[in-house]
């Protein structure tokens, strides 16, 4: 065959493809062009056969016909579609609610996921100033997997992206938490910044609209009465930043970025990050996840701690520990060919953690020095200042009865210390130490969780353990000195080697793997001792002061085979006989039922409690554990589970990515607390939220590719695990399933009718 001759320069759209699938940013950029067998700009050449006609502003791409085209009805179909008149109709005839979304909610007559996938691309059109687009049908009927999968990897991550500088102080000082009524943007810079603190007065100075006011705190910046006395002019806390060049010769100061969770929570935050991270690993964002763990360096060195969330009321308060397996992670997928760099950054790491470790976990009062185990513990004082102005009503007010005052009256006279009550100071010391858990609210901890050496905490730390150990003797050839001054907590901990005052500097000595690996032996074996229980085959909460075990079933019991301090036995008991309590519909409940107890209205549901698959630390934390046992099935089923919950939700619900979800209903519909975060957007979903997004992506790296296949087309998991297989592919059986899902997504034969042809014409419909 004589290859075809075309004049010099000219480059055909098909020599050149682009993906159906691309990002929006290249779909609808300047540059995009549909694939066609035509001439492209041809003419820049001096090859100009035919003038393009012209539809306003757009050149419209013709199909060179040839006489041997085959005319296929199945080919895929492209239309011009004007975007701001198609956006009118689309919500007039669909969106029935008025939310700007086309869900199933809707009574329109169309459908839900094509409709959905159709105002989600004009809304990205429209983003990217485009007034008429071409578009591939494609587009609308991508494979929901695959579209949610893209969306986070191309879009979610950068929606999410902050930094802390001049240019992006404007996004990110709004706080919604902020109940002072005063929206004056401040940013505290550490004790011991001079450029850092002379850098954001110059970012005052050059930008007078912010308003920003620029405070440098004490040395001693934790100390609860000071904390305390930020609650009225609350203001960002300043993070890492790196010395660039200004462009004029000199050096100036730029924040390095990071990915907060979204919605209300616009700032870094501890436990979110390391599960951000994960799915950021997945998704090749290796420098994204390696500089948020320079923030907590950051923080470690400057505030004493990794903070809660980098806001002046959680100086405080610390949250669950998870940087030593971050910073392991990362170093693990570091190019290898930089060696001592990359030695030299998780140094640095495992040194901040190291100091953490000594100086915040296995000190007084978090540490129980009778077990020798942890406790969440933060110190602080009075009503915690970034909650809903309500949520503490109903504790207060028997309180402001007794003084005779009204509840507002009541918490500024006990905030500021006028009146004394030591009921009230217990109860919000218990209430701090479960938002510092991470895990608020349940009922698990309730009133007492300060008082609880948690199976989920002393996991973490056992991996801490693990982890330093490790890395001492694989990395730094068992020998790692330390740079910081700080006191080391006695080993073996007991209540007599605390009560002496005096401690060793950890300049004294090198660290080395044998001193930590007996750490490591020796919480394992208190863990053994003190929150294993053998007849219940269940890990539970130890009470420090009522010395004895907690039996409400968590499924935080699973942590355990996460940081590997399970013996084989301990894990088959835990599959065998304690899965099945945890293990619904979408996945894995953070508790039992019956351990919750009865639901009222004076005892309203809590958002860490059944029926709640409550975010992605319980998801991942399990299938990672089980993986590591061997039990590879149940990880996959748990996260098939996980996965069709959120499928389901993104194809219903216009590509929605929320908070939280009823497990056992299938459904992002809830109300506890404060609300589901991640839902509330117009047209198209931006960010989706930080560590759900992350899930997906770590879900997705679990499942076999028919597994994969089976999601997108919302095959229930009562139906796939029950259904065996017929050449690899499910059995076509009828559904038995109490799957509330199935009854719309499949026919009478159990087998997956989405996306249908009714669906598949809808575009047809729409436009007739």
């Amino acid at each position: 065959m004589v290859p075809p001759v075309h004049p010099s320069g000219v480059t055909f759209l098909e020599d050149t493809p682009q993906s159906d699938y691309v990002d929006s940013g290249t779909y609808y950029g300047a540059d995009h062009y549909p694939r066609n067998r035509t001439y492209s700009n041809a003419h820049l050449y001096g090859y100009n056969p035919k003038r393009r006609p012209q539809f306003e502003q757009d050149d419209i791409p013709r199909m060179r016909r040839l006489s041997h085209d085959e005319k296929s009805s199945t080919a895929p179909r492209r239309f011009l579609i004007d975007v701001d008149e198609t956006i009118r109709i689309v919500l007039e005839q669909e969106d029935t609610d008025g939310d700007f979304q086309i869900s199933i909610t809707d009574s329109g007559p169309k459908g839900t996921y094509m409709l959905s996938n159709l105002l989600q691309e004009l809304a990205l059109a429209r983003d990217h100033g485009r007034k008429r687009i071409v578009l591939d049908e494609a587009r609308l009927t991508e494979n929901p997997v695959s579209r949610l999968s893209r969306m986070i990897r191309s879009s979610f991550w950068n929606s999410l992206t902050r930094r802390i500088d001049g240019d992006g102080l404007e996004i990110i000082c709004a706080d919604p938490k902020n109940r002072t009524g005063r929206n004056t943007p401040r940013i505290y810079v550490p004790y011991g910044e001079p450029n850092m603190a002379k850098y954001y007065r110059q970012v005052a100075k050059d930008k007078p609209h912010l308003g920003l006011d620029v405070q440098v705190l004490p040395q001693n910046c934790d100390d609860p009465t000071f904390v305390k006395s930020l609650n009225n002019k609350p203001g960002l806390l300043a993070l890492a930043m790196e010395e660039v060049s200004d462009g004029r010769g000199g050096v100036t100061l730029k924040g390095i970025p990071f990915i907060v969770p979204g919605a209300r929570f616009n700032e870094l935050y501890n436990w979110d990050s390391y599960f951000i991270s994960l799915g950021l690993l997945v998704d090749g964002y290796i420098e994204m996840a390696k500089g948020m763990v320079e923030h907590f360096i950051f923080e470690i060195k400057h505030y004493g701690k990794i903070l809660n969330g980098s806001r002046s009321y959680y100086l405080c308060r610390s949250q669950p520990p998870f940087l030593t397996d971050m910073a392991l992670q990362i170093y693990n997928q570091l190019d290898r060919g930089k060696f001592h760099e990359n030695q030299a950054w998780l140094k640095r790491a495992i040194q901040a953690a190291i100091k953490e470790y000594h100086s915040v976990w296995m000190a007084l009062p978090r540490l129980d020095p009778k077990t020798g185990l942890s406790r969440y513990y933060p110190d602080g004082l009075g009503i915690p200042p970034e909650t809903e102005a309500t949520h503490f009503t109903h504790i207060l007010q028997p309180y402001a009865d007794k003084h005779g005052l009204s509840v507002l009256e009541f918490s500024e006279k006990y905030n500021d210390g006028t009146l004394k009550e030591p009921g009230l100071d217990e109860y919000f010391t218990h209430d701090r130490a479960v938002r510092e858990s991470g895990h608020d609210t349940t009922y698990r901890f309730e009133k007492r969780c300060a008082n609880l050496a948690t199976i989920d905490l002393n996991a973490l730390l056992y991996k801490y353990e693990i982890d330093i150990a490790t890395a001492i003797q694989d990395v730094f050839d068992d020998y790692l000195e330390m740079e910081d001054d700080f006191p080391l907590s006695p080993f073996p901990p007991t209540p007599e080697a605390f009560k002496k005052p005096q401690r060793l500097s950890s300049l004294v000595r090198p660290q080395t793997s044998e001193e930590w690996f007996r750490r490591a032996e020796l919480r394992r074996e208190r863990i053994d001792k003190y929150l294993w229980n053998e007849s219940k085959n269940l890990y539970f909460d130890y009470d420090t002061v009522k010395g004895k075990q907690i039996l409400y079933e968590s499924v935080t019991a699973f942590w355990a085979l996460w940081a590997g301090c399970s013996s084989e036995e301990q894990c088959w008991r835990l599959v065998e006989h304690s899965l099945k309590k945890f293990e619904v519909l979408g996945g894995l409940v953070s508790g039992t039922e019956e351990s919750r107890g009865k639901i009222s209205l004076d005892r309203p549901n809590r958002q860490w409690d059944y029926p709640y698959a409550c975010r992605p630390p319980h998801q991942i934390m399990a299938w990672v554990g089980l993986e590591r046992y061997g039990y590879l099935e149940d990880a996959q089923r748990l996260a098939y589970r996980f996965l069709y919950m959120m499928t389901t939700a993104f194809v219903d619900f216009n590509g929605v990515v929320p908070e939280k979800f009823d497990a056992v209903k299938l459904s992002h519909l809830v109300d506890a607390e404060y609300g589901n975060q991640g839902i509330d957007f117009k047209l198209i979903p931006r960010e989706g939220f930080g560590w759900m997004n992350a899930a997906y992506q770590v879900g997705l790296s679990f499942l076999t590719t028919h597994m994969r296949r089976a999601i997108a087309t919302c095959t229930s998991p009562e139906v796939f695990f029950r259904s065996g297989t017929v050449m690899g592919e499910p059995a076509p059986i009828k559904s038995t399933t109490t799957d509330p899902l199935v009854e719309s997504k499949f026919n009478s034969t159990g087998i997956s009718t989405w996306p249908g042809k009714e669906q598949l014409n809808l575009w047809t419909a729409l436009t007739a």
